[in-house]
């Protein structure tokens, strides 16, 4: 949660990280009793805390959907990123993975921690597939065996150009989105998105995930993982791992802002895809995570730290993105706010400047014509607080004192 200065300098972030608390505790508290339901909800709490939040929106029928679909990849994603297994071994597992989760009895015992757990349990997951209307079924399945596929070619293949950048985004990201549309479609709310729009939602979020993680990917044990793709990291440094080391700070920035300017590229096609949802709670699930990719490039542009350890955006933003996020005028507004914090950040000096610029001039221009722009209060770019240091504090003792009445664990979870 919040510390105490990160509440004294943004105190408006106090209600929505209470209500934030307040949504995961509930989210616990809704798993289901079934063994393999309550396996399922309970693991996707444990792989991403923030997708179970998000998760919540939708309705039951889809959300088991959508639970399974997120299980089912997260785990042929643990089997292509443990690199203590041996190519040979995890390539005919990839490619035949559409086939295992029609076993109830299949598993592969492979990943750390909780992912370990997933997958020595993956009998579960199946189990809970099965009992998926047919629909959900084939959506999962043809996705799944799309993704395997993709995964067992990028083993053997390193990414050198841009191509096989958004290749390998399409293979681990942009078959999501197909697959959600798949999902939102069969469920009955949604029109079938055209596939180029599915595409770069999740080819948006893949890169700004690439982005970020660029030290914790490239200081992999017992193998660095490297998705930078060569074509551009290669205009900077002799190898990818150079780009963490302080004396190439200069060049290693120069790389990451082309690799934002990359990824600011399927904004477009964001929107668009976002503006054509009819179901109130598919728009938040879709819309949430594309804001906070936006705000994480815009955290990330022309930033060392990148390279240097963890940056990610404040909790108690976080938590105004998941509270305040209900509709198209929402995501312009977030969007616009976003890109001006982007392109203030822009150095007329840097290589890709005037292509960085001109893609958020488009970016900016989208969100000014959709005309939405004057009826919103913009929660991320901040006024001078009204709040004197005292009712901070007292506000930051009650929210504690909230929180280890709700847990008492709390600040140790």
């Amino acid at each position: 949660m919040g510390s105490l200065g990160a509440l004294m300098k943004h105190p408006d972030d106090f209600y929505p990280l209470l209500k934030l608390k307040m949504a995961a505790r509930n989210a616990e508290k809704q798993i289901p009793s079934e063994p393999r339901w309550g396996f399922c909800f309970s693991m996707l709490h444990k792989v991403s805390r923030s997708f179970a939040l998000v998760i919540q929106q939708l309705d039951t029928e889809l959300r088991h959907a959508v639970c399974i679909f997120y299980l089912v990849l997260r785990a042929l994603d643990t089997v292509e990123d443990d690199t203590s297994v041996a190519a040979d071994v995890k390539v005919p597992i990839l490619i035949d993975f559409y086939r295992h989760i029609y076993d109830p009895d299949w598993h592969f015992s492979c990943g750390t921690k909780e992912y370990k757990v997933l997958m020595d349990q993956f009998h579960h997951v199946s189990a809970a597939f099965l009992e998926l209307e047919k629909g959900y079924q084939e959506a999962i399945e043809d996705i799944t065996l799309r993704m395997g596929a993709g995964m067992a070619k990028f083993i053997c293949k390193e990414v050198e150009t841009v191509d096989d950048y958004d290749e390998y985004c399409h293979y681990v990201a942009g078959l999501v989105g197909l697959g959600l549309s798949k999902l939102f479609h069969a469920y009955g709310s949604e029109d079938l998105a055209p596939e180029s729009l599915s595409n770069s939602m999740g080819l948006f979020l893949q890169k700004t995930n690439i982005i970020r993680d660029y030290l914790e990917d490239i200081n992999e044990i017992p193998k660095s993982r490297m998705f930078w793709p060569r074509q551009i990291w290669s205009k900077y440094v002799k190898k990818l791992e150079d780009l963490k080391d302080e004396e190439n700070s200069v060049k290693a920035v120069q790389c990451l802002n082309d690799m934002v300017t990359n990824a600011l590229l399927h904004v477009d096609d964001c929107l668009k895809y976002m503006s054509a949802l009819r179901d109130p709670a598919i728009f938040r699930f879709c819309a949430i995570p594309q804001i906070m990719a936006i705000g994480t490039l815009a955290l990330c542009y022309n930033n060392i730290k990148v390279f240097r350890g963890v940056v990610k955006m404040r909790r108690g933003l976080t938590a105004k993105v998941i509270d305040r996020t209900k509709s198209m005028t929402d995501v312009y507004g977030a969007f616009y706010d976003f890109s001006c914090i982007l392109k203030a950040k822009v150095d007329k000096n840097d290589p890709n400047a005037q292509k960085t610029v001109s893609r958020l001039d488009s970016i900016l221009k989208t969100c000014r014509d959709s005309g939405v722009l004057n009826k919103r209060k913009s929660y991320i770019i901040e006024n001078q607080s009204n709040y004197t240091p005292f009712v901070v504090v007292l506000l930051f003792i009650i929210f504690a004192i909230f929180l280890v009445n709700l847990n008492p664990n709390w600040p140790n979870n």
